[in-house]
């Protein structure tokens, strides 16, 4: 089933996709539905929805007359109002709220990291250590509320409905987050996921030197039934990419795996490291 912000997402690039080609501007557009150019950003970048009259208003300004292409578009705009599972949880950022809600609708995503663990692949104490460490210092509840979030994100994995190809620089297993005894079991936890057949796990060593976008993680997101989305975490915003930038960045991260040890020998790495990590 996909997620309302998949539904949203999608819908918001058919709607700037459409008015491109009408040749109507995103401020013209604004007007027409009586909102601010920002906003209207916000609709076709999927962060908010769109109520019915108003994709309607905007669909006859476009020239759309195809009953059916409406038909749709007006029910993606009613299924995208649908709270996801993710709302049960309260008051997250609205960036992690989109990020979740496309991810629950991937197929596979394809994750380099360059200090952290994937967060799929995060135990619960590690994503404690990690939150805890927000500069904007959340409250112990705001906290326990990430990392449930983050442990019902990994259900995706568990049961078979995600793939996850990570590749990681060799930094990510010496940074000790939460300590020896975390470290220890979050490295145990690596070579436990490794062996599910939805895993793929991939180790860049430190001896490989210079590689392609050593300075940048990022995620890939692929979908059955839509194009694939990038996504960038930042400390000044999150960025999300389509089209040109997807083939972009699948051609980095296919040179990163190329970079990478092999699945095998990045896990007796990782074992390596584990059995050298003191837990006293």
């Amino acid at each position: 089933m996909d997620s309302p912000t998949f539904l949203r997402f999608q819908l918001g690039a058919q709607i700037k996709r459409i008015r491109e080609e009408a040749n109507v501007t995103a401020e013209q557009a604004a007007e027409i539905i009586e909102v601010s150019p920002s906003t209207m950003r916000r609709i076709e970048q999927g962060r908010v929805g769109i109520k019915g009259p108003a994709l309607n208003a905007l669909l006859d300004r476009y020239g759309v007359t195809d009953p059916e292409l409406r038909e749709t578009l007006l029910t993606m705009a009613r299924s995208g109002k649908q709270r996801g599972w993710w709302a049960k949880y309260g008051d997250l950022p609205p960036t992690y709220r989109q990020y979740i809600g496309l991810e629950s609708a991937a197929h596979e995503v394809q994750n380099f990291e360059t200090l952290v663990v994937p967060g799929l692949l995060q135990t619960e104490d590690y994503a404690r250590a990690m939150t805890s460490e927000d500069a904007f210092q959340p409250t112990p509840e705001a906290i326990e509320r990430r990392v449930a979030v983050r442990m019902e994100r990994q259900k995706l994995i568990k049961d078979g409905t995600l793939r996850l190809v990570a590749v990681m620089d060799e930094a990510v297993l010496h940074r000790q987050i939460g300590g020896p005894q975390v470290m220890h079991a979050q490295l145990t936890a690596m070579l436990d996921a490794a062996k599910l057949w939805n895993v793929t796990l991939q180790v860049i060593p430190f001896r490989e030197g210079a590689y392609a976008s050593m300075l940048s993680s990022f995620h890939i997101l692929t979908f059955t039934d839509g194009p694939g989305v990038v996504y960038i975490e930042g400390l000044t915003g999150d960025l999300y990419a389509e089209g040109e930038d997807v083939r972009r960045c699948t051609v980095v991260f296919n040179a990163l795996r190329a970079s990478a040890l092999s699945a095998s020998d990045s896990a007796a790495m990782i074992k390596r490291i584990r059995d050298t990590v003191h837990q006293d």
